[in-house]
């Protein structure tokens, strides 16, 4: 299990913001630290511009900006070995993207963004026993506040909720929103539908006990990040199908939408880092009960009952062998009547959106989300 730790640095600061802050508003008592925050990232953005990649454009990639690139080649000199090859077990002690963005932050002397959101875990029921959730709540501001549920990304497979940190930290910050994030069962050890499953009764848990954690349990929306996004958006079919509350809003990033492996963008970027098509099928033969499984209207979520739905976006990456479903899922979404936003950013890579201290594309697509989640929440 994860287990959230505050840091000392922080804790600190939190303590000085608060002690001249006794007479003060909730803005007012957050601003010093948001200032800070806000100083930090704009020296960070002034080091971004300036990273440039040793090596010429990947064959895979030809139009990779730079930033991605920096991050894609510190990726590799981390020494992993291919997913494919390994067990899952060996799998989940690879270095991740978010190793990647680390020790690049790490090389250019770029300092870590302040949090201004305080981080809590908490194990809460689900069908079978416990999971663990992660709850990030805004520094200052007035609650209740809206909730966000999010499910990181890793084919169902690898991956938990603190290498999908930035993400789901991201979102709480710019919203000014709790986010709960969802860790999930994974195969081969428990396989499809256990992830759904847990996904939908972690929703459920948050409809009924949000406002034992300072949430609104009237504005409630979900978001997710490749399975994640899979499992956010079968979290809205299930609510709609079991007539339990509907999230205002799903925001679904570079979502796992079909089973067909020889689309346009398979067949384009079938080597591309770090998703390529020798991993997708690695994660079918993991988190599946068999390959005839992916079609499962579940998994392949073109072929689903999508009417109903509540307003979505889905954010694609131009060098990731999901963009074509991604973008046929909004097609799908669009041809059922369901309000839909689709945004496809050139030149990243799968697993962009938590790089926001490294790369812009990054940046302003958790911008965006924020936006959209914002207005559905009346903010």
């Amino acid at each position: 299990m994860i287990q959230d730790r505050t840091l000392p640095k922080a804790i600190s600061m939190l303590s000085l913001a608060l002690l001249f802050a006794c007479n003060k508003n909730p803005k007012e008592a957050d601003a010093p630290q948001q200032q800070q925050a806000d100083s930090i990232q704009k020296e960070n953005t002034d080091t971004t511009k300036s990273l440039k990649p040793t090596g010429d454009a990947p064959d895979w990639g030809p139009t990779i900006k730079d930033e991605m690139a920096v991050v894609i080649e510190k990726l590799g000199a981390l020494g992993g070995k291919p997913i494919e090859t390994l067990s899952a077990q060996e799998a989940r002690k690879q270095p991740t993207p978010t190793d990647a963005v680390k020790a690049v932050m790490a090389d250019h002397n770029m300092t870590p963004p302040t949090p201004t959101c305080d981080t809590i875990g908490k194990a809460i029921p689900v069908s079978g026993g416990q999971t663990h959730v992660r709850i990030y709540t805004p520094k200052g501001g007035q609650a209740p506040y809206p909730v966000i549920v999010y499910y990181h990304g890793g084919g169902f497979v690898i991956a938990d909720i603190e290498v999908y940190n930035a993400g789901a930290q991201g979102l709480c910050e710019q919203t000014k929103s709790i986010v709960v994030s969802v860790e999930y069962p994974k195969g081969p050890e428990k396989k499809f539908p256990a992830a759904h499953q847990t996904a939908f009764d972690a929703y459920r848990w948050v409809l009924s006990n949000a406002a034992s954690f300072k949430g609104d349990p009237k504005k409630v929306a979900v978001a997710g990040e490749s399975a994640g996004g899979n499992l956010a958006c079968n979290v809205s079919i299930m609510a709609r199908d079991k007539k339990v509350q509907m999230p205002l809003y799903q925001v679904l990033v570079y979502p796992v939408a079909n089973n067909d492996m020889n689309s346009e963008s398979y067949v384009k970027y079938a080597n591309a880092k770090p998703l390529n098509k020798a991993m997708m099928a690695w994660f079918v033969k993991n988190a599946l009960p068999s390959v005839a499984t992916a079609a499962d209207p579940r998994i392949n979520l073109v072929k689903a009952n999508l009417s109903g739905l509540p307003p979505t976006l889905i954010i694609g990456a131009e060098i990731d062998p999901l963009a074509s479903e991604g973008k046929l899922l909004s097609d799908k979404l669009n041809d059922a009547k369901v309000e839909t936003t689709y945004k496809l950013y050139d030149g990243v890579t799968h697993e962009f959106f938590g790089m926001a201290a490294v790369v812009p594309q990054a940046a302003d697509a958790q911008k965006l989300a924020a936006d959209k989640l914002k207005s559905a929440f009346g903010m």
